[in-house]
């Protein structure tokens, strides 16, 4: 292919690499350097287990021992790839493939029980999705586990290798939302958007791991692309289902009734706007609470008539401003002929976010539950008291 090929060299001799740099600088045309580290190379506790020194939390520099969790709790991540795993028992089809992320994603488990079901493909996104879109075309039930952010590498792929042809392939985004202190590199807060423009995509996010665990079941069953979006957070402790339940797609759920104003939360968000009603609920305003579920195909009947009922919307995502769930609903609105009832919409702001833990930095981009109360309280209190609360003699805010 003309391509000129040195090495492979050592790549912690630097007087080596500096030189063979400088000597390949002078050469013409496409030029490959071979170049061999050692992860870890020069600390010793790294250089022993590079697993577990890949992602760091505080830690003894003398022995590499990291700073113990005090919460023994699974994470998401591993919950998902213990319900892979008891799915993967019931259907031999299906199969894992992850970039170089099986740790990441939960998958050891899937892998020691299956060893010939699951396949890293390296740092490799692109080529996962296009061999997930392969296996399927043969039949098989591929579940492709890569982080969100990471996932943005394959949209080509994803569009015309997997949607194009409506494959049976199911997304697990892992790090969807903030991913705390793996900094704004993991932060998955662009996904909604982009896979939302893709036709037969199905996009959903759980309130909890219960409902993750339905809706992996969900995603597998269904019979064309499905995306599911998982955050980087603890098991709330929600009790979980024995058995496997099957989710209509793109219905969400009421849970808490209300008339003076409709918050509709999803996947992280749903538990901020159950949290945030209460505290508006003593400050005698009647929020209600909607899980939305799918973020496509979105529950227009249900987000309709609710915002037909109380006369207002907040829309609470931790997702970027533009294009994700909030522009959804916006747009169910405006085909419905109702884009007059005023709607909050409360997500991450227009920047990248930094490092730094998740009730830190929910609390900096004003998601927590205090902030969101507050913005709420206001922003009805400005607005005025919609035509059917002034016929049924209700005050809202």
């Amino acid at each position: 292919l003309g391509f000129k090929y040195f090495g492979p060299i050592d790549g912690h001799n630097l007087p080596d690499l500096v030189d063979t740099l400088k000597h390949i600088k002078e050469i013409g045309g496409p030029i490959v350097l071979h170049v061999l580290t050692r992860k870890g190379k020069g600390y010793k506790p790294a250089e022993a287990d590079r697993l577990a020194l890949h992602g760091v939390t505080q830690f003894d520099k003398t022995t590499g021992a990291m700073k113990k969790k005090t919460s023994t709790a699974p994470t998401y991540s591993q919950l998902f790839g213990e319900a892979l795993t008891e799915i993967a028992e019931l259907n031999p089809r299906v199969v894992a493939i992850s970039a170089a992320m099986i740790e990441g994603t939960g998958l050891r488990a899937f892998e020691k029980r299956f060893p010939d079901r699951i396949y890293d493909v390296g740092i490799a996104e692109q080529h996962a999705v296009t061999f997930a879109a392969g296996l399927a075309t043969q039949g098989m039930k591929p579940v492709c586990a890569i982080y969100s952010t990471f996932l943005q590498r394959a949209f080509d792929q994803i569009v015309h290798d997997v949607c194009l042809q409506n494959l049976d392939v199911t997304f697990v985004l892992d790090r969807a939302g903030l991913a705390g202190d793996d900094g704004a590199t993991h932060h998955g807060v662009f996904d909604m958007a982009w896979l939302r423009t893709v036709p037969d995509m199905v996009i959903m996010a759980p309130k909890d791991e219960a409902e993750a665990r339905d809706m992996l079941y969900t995603a597998i069953e269904h019979p064309g692309p499905a995306a599911l979006r998982i955050p980087r957070l603890e098991a709330s402790g929600v009790r979980q289902a024995r058995d496997f339940s099957r989710l209509p797609i793109g219905e969400g759920e009421i849970l808490k009734d209300g008339t003076d104003v409709t918050l509709i939360g999803i996947g992280t968000m749903v538990d901020q706007a159950l949290r945030v009603a209460e505290e508006l609920e003593r400050r005698g305003v009647k929020a209600g609470v909607i899980n939305a579920r799918f973020v496509k195909p979105i529950d227009s009947q249900l987000i309709l008539e609710r915002a037909r009922r109380s006369g207002r919307l907040v829309v609470i995502e931790e997702h970027s401003p533009h294009g994700g769930f909030g522009a959804a609903v916006l747009e169910c609105l405006c085909e419905a002929g109702l884009a007059g009832i005023p709607v909050l919409h409360a997500a991450l702001p227009d920047r990248f976010v930094h490092h730094g833990s998740r009730e830190l930095l929910l609390r900096e981009v004003g998601l927590d539950v205090p902030a969101l109360t507050e913005r709420i309280n206001a922003w009805l209190t400005a607005l005025p008291v919609p035509a059917l609360q002034k016929e049924e003699g209700r005050s809202g805010a």
